[in-house]
């Protein structure tokens, strides 16, 4: 996930007056998506939820929320509750965005974590807000530029999504032509050709990276400790208490010394606050003290 809802043009969508969207309809879609996806629907998003979800209705073949409502409600709603997730939320992204993150990765994180892993020592970094793949794939990429037998080595990148449709896409690696502009020339070596107008990622990279199925506001079946965690422009999308529990428990999966970077309009807040010392623009250092992540490392369940 990535980027606050944005809103639709008024008149995009003419269906939009013909078809009733009470404030049941509204508890219904946002209560669900708190509980099951920790997304804080306002009321100042009403409209917005409204003109995504019409979409689904079209889709499903649904004449009134009312329908909607009582689909996902019930239990054969877990895949229509995903594609809700899907729509209701945007995924933009592309490769190192945000390139400073990437700098610290380079310049301050790797160089220490490259020689644990040439000593033998294990490495874990976490993207956990992968989105379609350009950021773990970056990472990767930035990886074996540093170390190119990194693969070879005790060190793994895990990359984790909420939204199963999103992350087939990020398994899958192939993108337009034009996204490859946003990868430094030096790296581009790490893609391949993926047809007319496409490329895929190459093997190198894809080696490095473990994908799985992941929501952060529930139990996690992974285990650290970490060396650097990714979570960009996605707690934006949750109230202020699920963020607070949300950095501290990132703080309690990284090593001593770990970095955390989050997204341009995301600040460390809570108790959090006193595991962490600011290091750059939306980065953040662990300080010395115990976690409680265990040190093993566990693929995620999908």
């Amino acid at each position: 996930m990535s980027l606050p809802l944005q809103s639709t043009p008024m008149g995009e969508d003419r269906m939009q007056d013909r078809i009733k969207f009470s404030d049941a309809d509204f508890k219904v879609i946002a209560d669900l998506a708190m509980r099951d996806f920790g997304l804080n629907l306002t009321s100042a998003k009403r409209d917005l939820v409204y003109s995504r979800l019409l979409k689904r209705l079209r889709v499903l073949g649904l004449d009134d929320f009312r329908s909607y409502c009582a689909l996902i409600s019930g239990p054969n709603g877990t895949d229509e509750r995903n594609a809700m997730l899907s729509a209701l939320t945007t995924n933009v992204t592309h490769f190192f965005r945000e390139e400073h993150h990437f700098k610290l990765l380079r310049e301050v994180a790797l160089p220490g974590l490259i020689k644990t892993a040439k000593e033998g020592g294990r490495v874990r970094i976490w993207s956990s807000g992968c989105s379609a793949g350009p950021e773990p794939y970056s990472m990767a990429f930035t990886i074996l530029s540093m170390f190119p037998d990194a693969a070879r080595s005790n060190f793994r990148i895990l990359a984790t999504d909420v939204d199963p449709e999103i992350l087939k896409k990020a398994e899958a690696g192939i993108y337009p032509e034009e996204e490859r502009k946003g990868i430094p020339e030096a790296l581009r070596r790490y893609t391949e050709p993926a047809g007319p107008g496409k490329f895929t990622i190459g093997q190198a990279a894809r080696e490095l990276i473990t994908f799985g199925k992941l929501n952060l506001i529930e139990d996690w079946p992974i285990s650290g400790p970490f060396q650097v965690i990714f979570c960009r422009n996605v707690a934006i999308y949750f109230d202020k208490p699920t963020q607070s529990k949300l950095w501290a428990r990132f703080g309690d999966m990284l090593s001593p010394g770990g970095h955390l970077c989050i997204g341009h309009s995301e600040r460390v807040l809570g108790p959090a606050e006193q595991m962490f010392k600011a290091v750059g623009i939306t980065a953040y250092q662990r300080l010395s003290g115990s976690g409680r992540g265990a040190p093993s490392f566990e693929e995620p369940k999908k």
